[in-house]
């Protein structure tokens, strides 16, 4: 493949497609019909994943790096979604780490074009589907997939996880998602499945009953993580601390490759994660949970969480 190839196809992708970071709302559709049959025209990969699913507002990347980390260092082999990228578009899809190639990109556009012609996704939900379809390829044991925006109508929402995670709620998208907390905390809780865990970072006491209410419609397991884990910041830069499951001491020094002393909420609902993981049979140890946190950007090839680019 000549790298004209790659332009071409990202330039097809930006300039047909509706962007949200170029058009607007006019790029948020209002169902999940696009993504429904771009997947069913690939064979319904999503249907072939085991996946985690994290919503929010406020630290809904950090803990899905985290996560694939901890999944990685596991052994396992782990497929990341996240949007939106930095600087290159392949950022958006990694296994291990290792970014999606160009020549995938380029390959799977060039396959279903008719698809996209009849259809007429927006660019958010030609990458999901890209996603999906590129992590069945390389057969991962698990997708770590984080929500676009909002929740309940994200082109990601197609899926059903092992266990879903919502962190922090705050004000953000207020023109699609409504301008009050709860009604904002309303969609993002759209992620919740029936008999599904899902595990909320925090409780914030204006909206958890959002939650709380939206679980027990799905009948769907629902654990706060803050009611079991304290995680105390030890440094002032917030890559140290001392966590506390139940009351008793679990890692008196856990270290963290991301900086900034809110961690320790986004620390608490990873770990919650891992346990309600472990509830399904899934091995993960102590040591993966330390030393995937410790190495978060290492093994992820995550950018643009405090990076220092030079001296």
């Amino acid at each position: 493949m000549v790298a004209s190839e790659y332009q071409q196809t990202l330039d097809y992708l930006y300039t047909v497609l509706p962007m949200f970071q170029r058009v607007g709302a006019v790029a948020y559709k209002r169902d999940l019909s696009n993504t429904i049959a771009l997947c069913q025209a690939l064979g319904n990969p999503h249907q072939k994943l085991k996946t985690i699913h994290v919503g929010g507002t406020n630290g809904k990347g950090s803990s899905s790096h985290m996560i694939a980390a901890i999944l990685q260092q596991q052994g396992y082999k782990t497929g990341l979604y996240t949007s939106p990228h930095l600087k290159e578009f392949t950022e958006r899809i990694r296994v291990d780490g290792q970014q999606v190639s160009e020549d995938f990109v380029v390959s799977f556009v060039e396959r279903i074009r008719p698809e996209i012609e009849r259809i007429k996704p927006s660019f958010f939900e030609i990458t999901v589907a890209m996603a999906f379809d590129y992590f069945v390829s390389q057969q991962v044991d698990y997708a770590v997939i984080e929500v676009g925006l909002g929740g309940r109508l994200d082109s990601t929402n197609v899926i059903t996880p092992f266990v879903s995670l919502i962190t922090n709620i705050g004000f953000d998208h207020k023109d699609l998602l409504g301008d009050t907390l709860e009604a904002i905390a309303g969609e993002k809780a759209g992620i919740i499945k029936s008999n599904v865990g899902v595990v909320i970072s925090e409780r914030q006491k204006e909206i958890e009953h959002v939650f709380i209410n939206k679980a027990r419609v799905e009948a769907a397991p629902i654990v706060f993580a803050e009611d079991h884990y304290k995680v105390r910041q030890l440094t002032s830069s917030g890559q140290q601390f001392e966590v506390f499951k139940d009351d008793a001491l679990l890692f008196d020094d856990l270290r963290s490759e991301l900086t900034g002393g809110y961690q320790r909420k986004n620390i608490a609902g990873v770990l919650t994660v891992i346990d309600e993981l472990r509830k399904l049979g899934i091995l993960v140890d102590d040591r993966a949970i330390c030393e995937g946190i410790a190495a978060t950007i290492s093994l992820t090839g995550l950018k643009g969480r405090w990076q220092k680019l030079h001296d």
